[in-house]
């Protein structure tokens, strides 16, 4: 048994030919870009990509596989040099149940699956050349076919204010829109924790995943979890969410709920945050503009039903990624990756000591203290990320 380190909400900007894929995404987020960025500069050995679902993506997987770029594993996933890629797709979920939209991460073990799924989809959604498209089916009957087919199905970023299952698509339980024995882990989101999440007793039967939702490739791998597996496999991921025979996450790394952009209720005409956990104003205090954003420690703790969850869970370990860290710019990265390799290396196993031979004492006291849990931050709210103090 050996720890992987696993990022497993990754999104493709475009694709091969140059055709958009998530339009609010980097067109640099090729699958070639992806798998180069999870490979050479993150170290990480598991990557979900969740745009799979798109023919032209299919495709060119297809020819990797054809030419030997690419192969096969035979519990599930496509190996890329130490690198597995775990075929994805992100949905858009509404039907009558729902009161707002809801995204949702389905996952296949092998591209004839996703190509299966892809073609199902074609008929109940109005692109299939686009990401995170809306759905014309109900979420069971989504939820049936995934599981149908061998897949994984996990609700998305479950607490952000928009397009998410608590944020704005249910009133207070998931069984409002799913069938709770059709869904496999829940996604936490870069404003919340596992803390937090545990004031929920229906999330207790669930693994909780911590995944990046990266847009560009330096926002990969932003939150991420380390994974008990015997190799790095669709069979051994699943195995793992369930925790069987010893397999299970080991712990999940992510964002301070503080530096989430969702953190905290904002004004949405002048972003300013409203302080304090649970405090709820009509009127922004600045400007007085009507509309706020709720924030996710705010609507945690309207659907509380539990001080704590009775079950036993692997560390949340609050990281600060390091292009949060003040002083720490392009170049600097470069300098860090040029010594030790990549980012995994740098927040978990570089010394002090080495640090600051490379980037001198102050930034090598940031990012020991950010591993450490030590700094200090503004909160974030409104879509405006949080920033180290």
């Amino acid at each position: 048994m050996q720890d992987f380190f696993a990022d497993l909400h990754i999104h493709l900007g475009s694709t091969t030919s140059g055709k958009p894929v998530k339009i609010t995404a980097s067109r640099k987020m090729t699958i070639e870009a992806v798998i180069e960025e999870a490979r050479i500069r993150k170290g990480l050995d598991m990557i979900g990509v969740i745009d799979c679902h798109v023919p032209e993506v299919l495709v060119q997987l297809g020819k990797w596989v054809k030419d030997g770029s690419a192969h096969e594993k035979p519990g599930g996933g496509l190996q890329f040099g130490e690198t597995t890629l775990i075929l994805g797709t992100e949905l858009e979920v509404h039907d009558d149940n729902c009161k707002g939209l809801i995204h949702v991460l389905c996952y296949f073990p092998t591209r004839e699956t996703m190509i299966e799924f892809s073609r199902w989809l074609g008929e109940r959604l109005k692109n299939i050349t686009l990401s995170t498209q809306r759905v014309y089916e109900k979420a069971v009957g989504i939820q049936e076919k995934v599981r149908d087919l061998g897949g994984l199905f996990i609700p998305a970023h479950v607490f952000t204010p928009f397009k998410s299952l608590y944020g704005k698509g249910v009133e207070r339980s998931l069984k409002e829109v799913f069938d709770p024995g059709l869904i496999d882990a829940v996604e936490l989101g870069l404003s919340a924790d596992t803390a937090m999440a545990s004031a929920l007793s229906e999330l207790d039967r669930y693994s909780f995943v911590s995944n990046s939702d990266a847009h560009s490739v330096g926002k990969i791998a932003r939150e991420y979890q380390k994974i008990r597996m015997m190799e790095p496999t669709f069979k051994e991921l699943k195995a793992a969410l369930y925790e069987r025979d010893n397999r299970g996450i080991s712990a999940n790394y992510g964002l301070d709920p503080h530096l989430g952009k969702y953190y905290r209720t904002a004004c949405i005409e002048c972003l300013r945050v409203i302080e304090g956990v649970g405090t709820v104003v009509e009127n922004c205090p600045d400007c007085g503009h009507a509309r706020l954003t709720k924030g996710v420690s705010v609507r945690i703790e309207e659907i509380r039903d539990q001080a704590h969850s009775l079950r036993a869970r692997p560390p949340y370990i609050h990281q600060v990624p390091l292009d949060f860290i003040p002083g720490l710019g392009p170049k600097t990265m470069l300098k860090l990756r040029a010594v030790f390799g990549t980012e995994m290396k740098i927040l978990h196993e570089a010394t002090f000591e080495a640090l600051s031979e490379v980037v001198g004492e102050k930034v090598a006291h940031l990012i020991v203290r950010a591993r450490n849990g030590e700094l200090n931050f503004h909160s974030g709210g409104g879509g405006r990320f949080g920033r180290v103090k």
